[in-house]
């Protein structure tokens, strides 16, 4: 059975794919708000790890929607959400099991129980999410064994995450991210799978 994996090219989603890929055909998923987005780095992190990939683009009003509703509350957490339900309800249509890589200990995003069961019961999709046991150190632990990683701040590294293009759509609004986002965010980029 397939299993698609959202997937920003980072560590996270990145091991859980490599987790899911004993039970499941793994299917790498990126969600872009435009197709202008350049995401070449995105593209060879998902050769590396030698599962198919898959780009999609959301539907043209969301970003304004997103970065509307973090203007309002000023901050990202809630439209951080509301992004990634919107992904994963667009792959839903096409696959019964969707994964993302939520670790223990992770904010956002971050979807409740009653969520996660409403997908199955309404979307006849299973969401599920192979790291939610893992804390950050066995994280870490396994992403060396099986990864190699490059390290960057966000906007400094080239990687599928929801907030660069809403970063961008802040600055285009004449408003700076830093007012939204916390300071410091460091991103990770899979640059290859270890033997």
């Amino acid at each position: 059975m397939k299993a698609a994996v959202l997937f920003s090219g980072g560590k996270d989603s990145s091991l859980a794919a490599i987790l899911l890929s004993t039970w499941y055909e793994v299917e790498l998923n990126t969600f872009l708000f435009s197709q202008d987005t350049q995401i070449n780095a995105v593209m060879e992190a998902a050769r590396s790890l030698g599962f198919p990939h898959h780009v999609h683009e959301f539907r043209k009003e969301l970003l304004g929607e997103i970065v509307d509703l973090i203007v309002r509350e000023g901050f990202p957490n809630n439209a951080i959400q509301q992004v990634h339900r919107e992904a994963i309800r667009d792959l839903s249509g096409d696959y019964e099991v969707i994964a993302d890589g939520t670790r223990f200990g992770d904010r956002v995003p971050l979807l409740t129980d009653d969520e996660v069961r409403s997908f199955g019961d309404r979307l006849g999709c299973s969401y599920i999410r192979p790291l939610i046991g893992f804390p950050k150190k066995e994280v870490e632990r396994l992403v060396s064994r099986f990864l190699i990683i490059s390290y960057g701040e966000t906007g400094e590294i080239q990687n599928g995450d929801y907030e660069t293009e809403i970063r961008g759509e802040l600055v285009k609004r004449g408003l700076s991210p830093e007012s939204f986002f916390p300071p410091v965010h460091r991103q990770s980029l899979v640059t290859g799978r270890k033997p």
